[in-house]
């Protein structure tokens, strides 16, 4: 079998069957006890009554009429059907019980009285019949009355069934009724599960956008649920290493064109040319460099998990740093603290120097603050203002995507586009965010927010 649903419900109906086969031999067993016990009480009890009528009933010469009052008086009192033979087997007297069960089909037992006569008495009804089977001697009669306490139990078991067919069909019966109702259930938990494979195979297939249908509740749906998250991911993973490829493909032409425009002029250019052509390629290296080193490092944030290696960062101290390479100014209330990487922090800065200075002027400024009022808990926000032309509000949140630039911002401006997205990677990894604002007097303002240490 191949097919997992077979599987399951072969193994349903095989467990189902063992516990019947099991079930029905140990409540064989437990009924065989139970008679042989009862056969027991019973024939004490009987011979016990025996023993008593021996002594009680008149002797053998008394008259017929006198010894068949006294046995229908004992078998009233005693509740027991009895019945009174000579010794030579002739019948003296029977009771209306013995009489009517004896037309049932009912085995009596015989007792030979110390006169030779001969006492039949038989098992009387009762809880001890109902539930008991019989000695050799009564087998068939306490068969009967087995079946037909069976009988009366389950009306559609009929009291001439053999010994054990009544519970062998309960047992059967019982096992085709769970077997009918396990297979729709089964089917329809491995139809959900095939309907999950055949998601999972159209999206290895390359159809990124299919997504599988949830329904119910259980650990089934959670699994489609946690596909479909898992599968978004993916796509949108995918989808940003495609347009980071493609964009990145078309940066590199530029300065590669350059350095081959340069290197083709450097046979016929005279010296003076030719020190200008070396400073130009040196130029385009440099920016393939960066351009490379940026997106390397775009690609590994993009699959970073949650959880970086955190460290505690003194965000003053990196500050400073980072602001003394550019010629800027800081200015904080104190110490400020936070938890991350330190070298992805550093890098998050510098972008935001960097491109203050490039585009911003030569007046950049740096201030710190916490605040420990922000709906999420304590903040830090690093704030990198330059007195530039300033970001048009329609496009504050474009710059942030990968390659974007301003209209009017070529490329001898220096930089590739990737250094404000890397900075809003860097704050998404951190747990905070990043944001461009106006400057008052001119300018911009971005402002770095990270979960405060």
């Amino acid at each position: 079998m191949k097919s997992l649903y077979l599987r399951i419900y072969a193994t349903v109906v095989v467990v189902l069957l063992l516990f019947a086969v099991v079930s029905g031999w140990v409540l064989e067993r437990h009924l065989d006890q139970e008679r042989a016990q009862t056969e027991q009480v019973v024939g004490e009890r009987l011979g016990a009554w025996a023993e008593l009528l021996d002594r009680s009933l008149p002797g053998a010469d008394a008259p017929p009429d006198e010894q068949a009052a006294a046995l229908r008086d004992w078998s009233q009192r005693l509740r027991v059907p009895l019945a009174l033979d000579t010794a030579d087997g002739h019948r003296i007297v029977a009771s209306e019980s013995f009489v009517r069960r004896s037309a049932e089909g009912a085995r009596p037992f015989a007792f030979r009285l110390d006169d030779g006569r001969t006492l039949w008495t038989m098992r009387p009804f009762g809880r001890g019949a109902r539930r008991g089977g019989a000695a050799a001697s009564g087998a068939g009669s306490d068969d009967r009355v087995a079946r037909a306490a069976l009988a009366r139990s389950w009306p559609l078991l009929a009291p001439g069934l053999p010994r054990g067919t009544g519970l062998a069909i309960v047992l059967v019966v019982l096992f085709i009724a769970v077997a009918a109702g396990a297979y729709p259930v089964v089917r329809r938990l491995t139809r959900r599960l095939e309907a999950l494979k055949q998601g999972v195979e159209q999206f290895g297939a390359g159809a990124l956008g299919h997504r599988v249908a949830i329904s119910g509740a259980d650990e089934v749906a959670a699994l489609a649920a946690s596909f479909n998250v898992a599968a978004a991911r993916i796509e949108a993973l995918v989808q940003s290493h495609r347009s980071l490829l493609a964009n990145a493909s078309h940066e590199l032409r530029s300065p590669l064109a350059r350095m081959r425009m340069a290197v083709s002029m450097l046979a016929d250019a005279t010296p003076e040319q030719r020190e200008k052509l070396k400073a130009e390629i040196d130029t385009n290296v440099a920016e393939l460099d960066s351009l490379v080193e940026e997106v390397l490092l775009a690609s590994r944030l993009g699959v970073l998990e949650h959880a970086l290696h955190r460290d505690r960062v003194d965000l003053l101290a990196l500050a400073a740093e980072e602001a003394a390479r550019v010629g800027a100014h800081v200015d904080a209330a104190g110490s400020i603290a936070v938890d991350g990487d330190e070298r992805l922090l550093r890098r998050a800065l510098r972008n935001l120097l960097e491109n203050a200075q490039r585009y911003g002027g030569g007046e950049v400024d740096v201030v710190l603050a916490r605040d420990a009022t922000a709906p999420g808990g304590p903040i830090v926000a690093v704030e990198v203002c330059d007195r530039g032309p300033g970001v048009p509000v329609e496009m504050r949140e474009r710059i942030f995507e990968p390659f974007f630039r301003l209209p009017g911002h070529a490329e001898q401006a220096g930089g590739v586009g990737l250094g404000l997205a890397l900075v809003k990677q860097i704050a998404d990894r951190h747990g905070g965010s990043v944001r461009c604002e106006e400057r008052e007097g001119g300018g911009s303002r971005f402002v770095l927010e990270l979960p405060a240490a």
